[in-house]
């Protein structure tokens, strides 16, 4: 492996490290309260984040579900493992046995809330009379619309008797406190998951209005549910009165993490955001150009971080293409660099899954082009077809680090030496 890349594996590693639940969730845990105490949970971090409650204060009651792949051992939690990115039958049951579990607790009673990215799909209880089939396809066209995260989730959260704050709702009168990791842009609690124990103060017009702009192909009993009632609990309602939030790892500190690591030896840092959006391809170029412009100036090695979270909206996609937008993103990069010399860049997502592959995304240096047309292999083609791993995997240059059992979004690192 070339040095840099080594180096920025070492960078990625110790972002994903910085957001381990090990050390987050003890450090914000406290002591254990009186009385019963519930412990439940979704996301691809949430396992870990049970595995972390129960060393600290031993065997407890309780379920969390997470993606297929990220179960963690547990004494007393139990650990129920199910689809991301799009639900399936195992999250639905297990949805619904976590519902029953807060049914009947009383005014003494403490559910702590495990919550992470990934939650939206684990959680799984679909509203009216949709279907999971329904719930199933509806998720897989706002996944290839382009749509950013905060407007999927709301769509999400009006289709869900979970969602939008109404997790917390069902435990009432019970306190709820709610430990979130955050995999969003802003860090905003009620688009964690889609904000299962957070009022949200959407109505079922926006969500409409979010189906109409990217025209979305909305079955009829999803159409009924959105121009009925919603279930989503607004802010101030008197079922969030005793449930609390708070994030206890972010994109902005395992940023730093990197930062510090990279300046240590003696290389300069710039970060350039921890809540970046867009088009994948269109961020690429940009900070393709910014990195050229950088190395065109400067002697003195520099490095460039941001996170967030970039879409790909799919156009002319092949069946047996396949990608996410940290490889695209990748990919994007490598096209506007065109064998710059001297750059080298990575970009993952620290859950260990770009899209929904078993792949975290992809590395690039200077002579990536050059091994792709050696190879036969046509960048500009992958891009048309958004088969980004397909790209890398021919190359060489994907980054596998299998479940890493956090999630605090994307990770991107350009090396100018």
């Amino acid at each position: 492996m070339p040095e840099p890349v080594a180096l920025l594996h070492r960078l990625f590693n110790a972002a994903v490290a910085a957001a381990d639940p090990m050390i987050c969730v003890p450090e914000a845990l406290g002591p254990k309260p009186d009385g019963r105490v519930v412990i439940v949970g979704a996301g691809k971090a949430s396992a870990r984040m049970a595995e972390a409650v129960e060393s600290v204060w031993g065997p407890c009651e309780g379920l969390v579900i997470t993606r297929y792949g990220y179960g963690r051992p547990t004494k007393g939690i139990e650990i129920v493992e199910a689809a991301h990115p799009v639900p399936d039958q195992a999250g639905v049951e297990a949805t619904r046995r976590m519902l029953d579990l807060l049914e009947g607790l009383g005014e003494d009673d403490t559910v702590i809330a495990l919550i992470s990215g990934g939650g939206s799909a684990l959680l799984c209880a679909p509203a009216g009379e949709i279907t999971l089939a329904e719930k199933q396809a509806v998720n897989r066209a706002l996944l290839e619309s382009g749509a950013t995260i905060d407007r999927m989730n709301v769509l999400r959260k009006h289709l869900s008797r979970v969602k939008g704050g109404q997790l917390a709702a069902a435990a009432y009168p019970a306190r709820m406190r709610t430990l979130m990791i955050s995999d969003v842009p802003g860090d905003d609690p009620a688009f964690i998951a889609s904000g299962p124990t957070v009022g949200d103060a959407t109505t079922s017009a926006d969500a409409r209005a979010i189906a109409d702009m990217f025209k979305l192909d909305l079955p009829a009993s999803v159409r009924a549910v959105l121009d009925g009632p919603t279930g989503v609990v607004a802010p101030g309602d008197p079922r969030l009165s005793r449930a609390t939030t708070e994030i206890i790892a972010a994109p902005s500190v395992s940023l730093e993490a990197a930062a510090e690591l990279a300046q240590a030896e003696g290389i300069g840092v710039e970060i350039l955001g921890d809540a970046l959006e867009g088009e994948a391809r269109d961020l690429a170029a940009k900070q393709a150009r910014l990195a050229m412009d950088l190395s065109a100036k400067g002697t003195k090695p520099l490095l460039l971080l941001s996170g967030g979270e970039c879409t790909v909206t799919q156009r002319g996609k092949s069946a047996t293409a396949s990608g996410g937008p940290n490889a695209e993103y990748m990919l994007g990069l490598a096209l506007t660099l065109a064998g710059a010399p001297r750059i080298w860049a990575m970009a993952c997502d620290t859950d260990g899954v770009d899209g929904s592959a078993e792949v975290a995304g992809a590395w690039v240096g200077p002579g990536t082009l050059t091994l792709a047309h050696r190879l036969g292999v046509s960048a500009p083609e992958a891009m048309a077809v958004h088969d980004s791993h397909g790209f890398f995997a021919a190359l060489g240059q994907q980054v596998v680090p299998g479940p890493t059992l956090t999630n605090v979004n994307d990770f991107r690192a350009i090396l100018i030496l």
